[in-house]
């Protein structure tokens, strides 16, 4: 029984000793160790990704059902690993030339994702509890990692005062649903939700859920936090916010609502077709206006989460899928996009201003190529890989018969399409800045961009085989 155990949860204990490893090597080691650790911590988040990619499929339960690993759970575990690993490699040399290269980031990182496993492998109100817990208490810290800065501070306070009031809510809906459901376990809740109509108490519990979850991963309205955040942070710790805990709360929102509330898809369908609608407006429009391209990243954060809720808000198996394409999508944009921030310099300072932008591509024609592949697949441009994440969205939503949510979904698209083809405009016509970007590109970070932008080209051939994978994923989940 216990060997049992120890396999499901394997992942996750490597990342919790190697993170122990990495603490005590610098804690005790005579000098600042950061690099090691950090290349390190991306060695074994790559080969622990590796590794759960190519477990044999099935479903294989721990702690008496309350822990899963099952094809979802997988699939969602090796974009989180990949996108954390691709981000804390991309952090290097930015973290060394500012002098926050300590080895404390990279153990807060595997921590943090240790929590983030867990969150999508959770069938239980505690355990999901304690992982998303785990992955929060990890990035209030990160998030005000730059000390020296008013500005990071800001940010990290905000989210742990704001964080805080989310889990609060989610807890408080965790102990409603325990108090009318009589059970923590997703298996027992839905069994109560079956038995007959579902009670108001458990409604209500539900609504408490999705609102501390909708926090994370910044909904409208509990997205406030998500621009001052973002801009804030260091901004490695701002692509990181972008790619892997995204993935994460995402995936955990879904296999609450399918597996624990699956017979109760009515009652919180019109939760996620407000917190999609919302979204999807609020990031298209609130972006327009943005000067500081990780603010403008913030809102379009925003947007895309809107489009990733449009999905599951169908509340079947196709939509789950269409839910983890669009994330996998997601992810390999934002990273190639935050490969390009990161080296957005001026006689060696950050630049954040869209404006210093103009005419880049006389001064770096194959990063702009690169960044306005990027910016059209953001936007949904066909027949780039963008377009079919939210052709497999907006598809999900109508064969469920929330045609009026697809049609609003195309509309917010449009709109949103404008701050992205600016990017690309002023870097073809905008009149060339009297003081170019002048930033060196590590070729790690070049690689990347590269990587990404082709993959957003080659990809519309056959996804990379994403789609029968999330195919395959999404039919584990027990709905």
């Amino acid at each position: 029984m216990l060997e049992g155990t120890m396999n499901v949860v394997a992942p996750e204990i490597v990342l919790a000793i190697w993170a122990m490893v990495a603490l005590m090597w610098g804690a005790y080691a005579k000098r600042e160790v950061g690099g090691p650790v950090l290349w390190a911590s991306v060695v074994v988040l790559a080969l622990v990704g590796l590794w759960i990619g190519f477990q044999p499929e099935g479903t294989r339960t721990a702690f008496d059902g309350s822990f899963v690993s099952d094809g979802f759970a997988r699939f969602s575990k090796v974009l989180i690993l990949f996108g954390a690993a691709a981000t804390l490699a991309l952090a290097h040399d930015y973290l060394k030339a500012n002098g926050l290269l300590k080895f404390e980031y990279s153990v807060l990182t595997v921590l943090s994702v240790v929590g983030m496993m867990t969150m999508v492998s959770a069938r239980d109100l505690i355990v999901l509890y304690v992982g998303l817990e785990l992955q929060s208490l990890a990035l209030y810290v990160v998030a005000s990692f730059r000390r020296d800065s008013e500005r990071s501070t800001e940010a990290g306070l905000k989210y742990f005062v704001l964080g805080s009031l989310s889990s609060g809510l989610l807890l408080y809906g965790a102990s409603l649903t325990y108090g009318y459901a009589g059970t923590t376990s997703f298996a027992g809740i839905a069994a109560v939700a079956a038995s007959g109509p579902i009670s108001v108490g458990l409604i209500f519990g539900l609504v408490f859920l999705s609102a501390g979850i909708a926090f994370k991963v910044s909904a409208v309205p509990f997205h406030m936090w998500t621009p001052d955040v973002y801009e804030g942070s260091p901004t490695p710790v701002t692509a990181f916010f972008a790619t892997a805990p995204k993935v994460a709360a995402a995936a955990m929102f879904a296999r609450l609502l399918l597996e624990a509330f699956g017979d109760a898809v009515d009652s919180w369908q019109q939760i996620l077709t407000l917190l999609s609608l919302f979204s999807m407006f609020l990031g298209s429009i609130a972006a327009i206006g943005q000067k500081n391209i990780k603010r403008l990243m913030a809102y379009s954060s925003i947007g895309h989460m809107g489009y990733a809720l449009l999905g599951l808000a169908a509340g079947t198996t196709q939509g789950a899928q269409a839910l983890l394409i669009y994330l996998a999508i997601y992810v390999t944009m934002n990273v190639g996009t935050f490969a390009f921030i990161l080296n957005m310099q001026r006689d060696g300072k950050p630049v954040t201003d869209i404006n210093a932008l103009a005419g880049y591509s006389t001064v770096e024609p194959a990063r702009a190529m690169a960044l306005a592949v990027l910016m059209f697949s953001l936007a949904g441009v066909p027949p780039l890989v963008g377009f079919f994440g939210k052709f497999y969205v907006l598809k999900a939503a109508i064969d469920a018969g929330l045609v009026w949510l697809a049609v609003a979904g195309v509309i917010a698209s449009v709109i949103g399409a404008y701050y992205y083809l600016r990017i690309v405009y002023l870097m073809y016509f905008g009149e060339p800045a009297a003081q170019p970007l002048d930033g060196r590109m590590p070729v790690l970070h070049w690689g990347l961009l590269a990587a990404s932008s082709l993959a957003m080209v080659v990809g519309v051939v056959n996804l990379f085989g994403v789609e029968l994978l999330a195919a395959a994923a999404a039919a584990t989940l027990a709905h």
